[in-house]
């Protein structure tokens, strides 16, 4: 049957109370009921004839629980091979009886790259891209009150048809994000929508004094029969005081048909999200009511952080009528253990970690991410700009460029309410410049702009011609300029740039990727610059490279997003170096989180307010030479060296940078010790060197 939307638009300015005294509370019905899935799964390695089937015999299967992904070893020890194919998982759910009438759904965060679903060997479909939430409707599948299979088919295998084709990343394979069950009121804010939220708040305008937003409800009667229902849209502050409250007819809703509902709403004085220094946000709540019988049937409750934001050419990134500068890092769904199986207490530790290094921006790189850290980011205040993996190569068939789309549609619907995303990237590094991949960045482009006219476009360009078609579809560029590492010299980035802005100076940039490897058991002072595909990557380098690459970039406000290349050390199968097979050795953190490397606190002593003094090269802890330099970052104004309770004397900066040349060890031990005053409170640091 062909479901049927009309589009119903209503318009209505809401009252703000004086006071906060005087405004009611309000708390969303707990209408919607999500279970768990995440564990209890039976998994095979490898095709197998009939597993969909409920009488399958799986005894001899793994148990296992999602996130799950067949990749975490393979995929990081190099050579290339890691498997790259079809994995079957199973499991049994009792629906309970209390669901019968319901809307019953399966909903999957994440599966890499193509998975197959069916219950009760009932086909529900198929879903194609590693990276975007899907659900199914398996209300006519489950079995209420009964024992129910649940059997998924995943496959990772190359496919011509899905971006990405290739990337610098390993290709898990899985369930490696969360599964769960849905019963929802058929009544209902819909839940097919590209798997979105149903709910899109749109904000038309943002002052200190006004907020206005349209709120867009797309709802569904999953019914046989028309039902007359009203949406109501509550907003409410953090604490739960109503700041508006607009209830407005719908109209009769066709039997197996829906309806957009666009309501607009005014907030007086608006309490806005700010970045780091307010991250503050109010709660949009939309209920749906059958008008007949005065019942709630459902309600759905968005993040709305209002917030303005502008982009200019000379001088940078605005947030809220103010100059922000756009600082922070690259992050990818990696970590040694886990490969892209990474759960939320893993996903809230690596945002701690982009927070305290200071960042004001991650760039989600290179496809959508676990719906948790678009949360987190919300939550800390970061500017997000948000990718969909088209990397390195496109295909000109029907089929890819089909694909493409619906990651992107799936990207922004998804992920339209989260204010900390300014950014919709159309991809990164296109290696060629034809028709093909001219026409799909324009069709890309075009669809941003059609689903999200307020933000921006955006696209990570290397390898094509600096100004030639490939980087000009999107709205800004950001350039992967790696100088220092694949190119040139480090005292390349900052010329290199300055020519692009003269060539480009209507087109807003920013520097999307740039850094360097670093292997934290390889050590050498002063270093010179090491081949990127060689086997030495001494931490020392990689620090100086973002030294000097830091203060051109920080020197050039018309650059108006720097971010690292990378924040964590990430699984890579096909690379060798660094004495580190697997790895592509850029991050400023290792893998496995345990180690923050020198660069890290660069950036942490430039960027964070935290105080911060720290010895550089504290790893090199066995030395063979007595004379060597000590090197502190800090933002101190001074700091004061001792070694061996002797002190060097006190040294001042302005580039966080403190430096004692030819400082000579004794033989044996040697415990070095730095030390600041910083905002009144004396600050510490000290390492142990032994001189063999």
């Amino acid at each position: 049957m062909r479901t049927a939307i009309a589009f119903v638009v209503l318009a209505a300015a809401l009252l703000v109370p004086a006071t906060p005294a005087m405004a009611a509370t309000y708390s969303p019905p707990d209408l919607r009921t999500r279970v768990d899935l995440n564990s209890g799964w039976k998994f095979n390695k490898g095709d197998v004839a009939g597993a969909e089937q409920p009488g399958f015999n799986d005894a001899g299967w793994s148990a296992v629980s999602t996130p799950h992904t067949w990749n975490a070893a393979d995929g990081a020890d190099g050579g290339n091979n890691y498997y790259r194919g079809t994995g079957w998982y199973r499991r049994h759910y009792t629906v309970p009886g209390a669901y019968a009438g319901k809307q019953l759904y399966l909903q999957f965060a994440g599966a890499n790259q193509v998975a197959d679903v069916w219950v009760n060997g009932t086909y529900l479909g198929q879903h194609a891209g590693g990276y975007a939430r899907f659900r199914f409707n398996a209300t006519a599948a489950f079995h209420v009150g009964q024992d129910n299979v649940i059997a998924v088919k995943v496959n990772n295998a190359d496919n011509n048809d899905i971006a990405p084709q290739t990337a610098d990343y390993s290709f898990d394979g899985g369930i490696y994000r969360n599964v769960s069950f849905w019963a929802v009121d058929p009544v209902q804010i819909r839940m097919l929508d590209y798997a979105g939220p149903g709910v899109y708040l749109r904000q038309r305008s943002v002052t200190a004094a006004s907020a206005t937003v349209d709120v867009t409800t797309k709802l569904f009667n999953n019914n046989g029969a028309a039902l007359n229902v009203s949406v109501r849209a509550v907003i409410t502050d953090a604490a739960g005081n109503v700041v508006a409250d607009q209830t407005a007819s719908a109209g009769s809703v066709a039997a197996h048909a829906g309806k957009d509902v666009v309501q607009t709403v005014t907030i007086a004085n608006p309490h806005r999200w700010d970045g780091l220094a307010d991250p503050y946000q109010y709660n949009a709540n939309v209920e749906l009511r059958d008008t007949a019988t005065g019942r709630v049937t459902d309600v759905v409750t968005e993040p709305l952080g209002l917030r303005s934001f502008a982009i200019d050419p000379n001088t940078g990134f605005s947030l809220n009528g103010h100059h922000l500068d756009l600082h922070g890092v690259n992050l990818h769904q990696d970590r040694a253990g886990a490969g892209w199986a990474v759960n939320d207490t893993q996903h809230t530790q690596d945002f701690d970690l982009i927070k305290e290094i200071g960042a004001t921006a991650v760039r989600m790189a290179h496809y959508q991410h676990d719906q948790k850290d678009y949360n987190l980011a919300d939550a800390a205040g970061l500017v997000v700009w948000a990718e969909i993996p088209l990397v390195n190569d496109t295909t000109a068939s029907s089929g890819f460029t089909a694909n493409a789309e619906q990651q992107l549609r799936e990207l922004i619907r998804q992920n339209y309410n989260h204010p900390s995303i300014v950014f919709w990237s159309i991809g990164n590094e296109q290696r060629a410049d034809n028709a093909a991949t001219n026409n799909l960045l324009a069709d890309l482009a075009g669809i941003v702009g059609t689903e999200d006219p307020d933000r921006l476009s955006t696209y990570a360009t290397c390898c094509v011609s600096d100004t030639g078609a490939v980087p000009t579809h999107a709205e800004t560029t950001g350039y992967n300029k790696y100088y220092g590492w694949y190119t040139g010299s480090v005292s390349g980035l900052g010329p290199n740039l300055d020519s692009l802005h003269a060539a480009m100076p209507a087109r807003p940039i920013a520097v999307s990727e740039y850094g360097a490897g670093a292997n934290t058991t390889q050590h050498e002072l002063n270093p010179a610059q090491p081949s990127a595909g060689g086997q030495w990557h001494p931490e020392e380098y990689q620090a100086l490279l973002h030294e000097q690459s830091w203060k051109q970039l920080q020197a050039r406000p018309y650059v108006w997003g720097k971010f690292v290349w990378n924040m964590f050390d990430f699984a890579s199968d096909g690379r060798n170096e660094g004495s580190q097979p697997g790895i592509n050795d850029k991050g400023l953190v290792t893998r496995d989180r345990a180690v923050k490397k020198d660069a890290f606190y660069w950036y942490k002593a430039n960027w964070s307010p935290a105080p911060t003094v720290y010895i550089t090269s504290r790893r090199w802890t066995q030395r063979t030479t007595a004379a060597t330099d000590v090197k502190i970052y800090s933002n101190a104004a001074t700091v004061t060296l001792s070694l061996n309770g002797t002190s060097l004397g006190s040294r001042s900066s302005t580039d966080h940078i403190f430096t004692w040349p030819g400082v000579t060890l004794r033989p044996g031990t040697n415990t070095v010790t730095a030390t600041a005053v910083i905002n009144g409170t004396t600050v510490t640091d000290t390492v142990t060197w032994t001189l063999s």
